[in-house]
């Protein structure tokens, strides 16, 4: 549903973009991470037409983004980080007003505004003034306004910046609802919103994205050891010892003591793939130890995310501003054609 090929991106001679290649299926709900001035906003706002690219392709719905603009725009619903809304417009007159610039028909138009109003939870504010929402509320005007014309594909930027923990939690489960009958493009610096909502991400640093997959997949490939998590009363060092005599750990890190239960908090790594908690409860058990809790754990979104970023500084030791604008000789981008 989006396709994007070889995306460079320079003002000047500063890179924003370098070399960008993916692709999001029919129905993905796809999460587009990296730190600030990554580019993660340039992408969106080139696919959605805000600006061209220096060079490469990008396509929406098997439209060309530069050469097919139109099309793309009516298949496109999007959310940008800073909201555009008008103030002293009502909630409905605002979607109306939006309906009719994307050239929605007008037999669908009170049909489509009255299903995103219900959908965005907007019922009991159709009628106020958009000067008057609160930040949260304002979230789901901009968010009804991206779905109005039952677009094929949906992006977001950052659609939860701002809002409270329970807010967040209605717009995430709004978003979840989307896959399948939408594509979505999602940039976050949200991990947990990201972790909890989208099928699959992109890490993108430097203008080049640097990995890309399910979660699972790129916890797996990074994965050197599985992992426990024990809450235990007693001793620190004893508890410790017997856990290092179970076949299968490789070490156990003491974490503290729990504030609640005041419990002795281990890291437990074992051998990739091998499952030490029987073991570890046998044991702990022969000597009278309570166990409070004791569960597998992974990498997540955070450590997979702060991983592959630390690897790529390392590894790259590129300078953060400058970098060679691309050969002269080299064929134009699309847009440059039809400049």
């Amino acid at each position: 549903m989006i396709e994007v090929q070889h995306l460079y991106k320079f003002y000047g001679t500063v890179p924003v973009l370098r070399d960008v290649s993916f692709e999001v299926r029919k129905g993905e709900i796809l999460g587009f991470l990296g730190p600030n001035g990554a580019g993660k906003t340039t992408t969106m706002r080139i696919l959605t037409g805000f600006m061209p690219a220096t060079r490469g392709t990008a396509k929406v719905a098997g439209f060309d983004v530069f050469r097919s603009s139109l099309e793309v725009r009516r298949r496109i619903g999007y959310l940008p980080e800073s909201v555009p809304l008008y103030n002293d417009m009502n909630v409905v007159s605002y979607l109306k007003f939006a309906a009719e610039v994307k050239r929605v028909p007008r037999s669908k138009r009170a049909a489509n505004i009255s299903t995103v109003v219900d959908r965005c939870g907007l019922g009991e504010m159709r009628h106020k003034y958009i000067g008057q929402l609160s930040k949260g509320y304002r979230q789901r005007v901009g968010l009804a306004q991206a779905l109005v014309n039952e677009p094929a594909v949906v992006i977001l930027d950052e659609p939860t910046i701002g809002l409270d923990p329970r807010q967040i939690v209605e717009i995430r489960n709004l978003i979840k609802s989307l896959g399948g009958e939408h594509t979505v493009l999602l940039s976050s610096h949200n991990l947990t919103e990201v972790q909890n909502t989208c099928d699959r991400v992109i890490i993108i640093h430097r203008g080049r994205i640097v990995a890309q997959d399910s979660e699972q997949a790129l916890a797996s490939r990074m994965q050197e050891f599985s992992g426990a998590r024990l809450m235990a009363k007693g001793d620190p060092a004893l508890i410790k010892r017997i856990i290092e005599t179970v076949p299968g750990v490789h070490s156990s890190e003491y974490l503290g003591d729990s504030r609640v239960d005041h419990a002795a908090m281990f890291q437990i790594r074992s051998a990739l793939g091998r499952d030490v908690r029987g073991d570890v409860v046998r044991e702990l058990s022969r000597t009278g130890i309570p166990i409070l809790e004791l569960r597998a754990t992974g990498l997540s979104l955070e450590d997979i995310f702060m991983r592959i970023i630390g690897q790529e500084e390392e590894q790259l030791k590129l300078p953060t501003d400058h970098q060679p604008i691309p050969p002269a000789g080299e064929p134009a981008g699309p847009q440059e054609v039809a400049q």
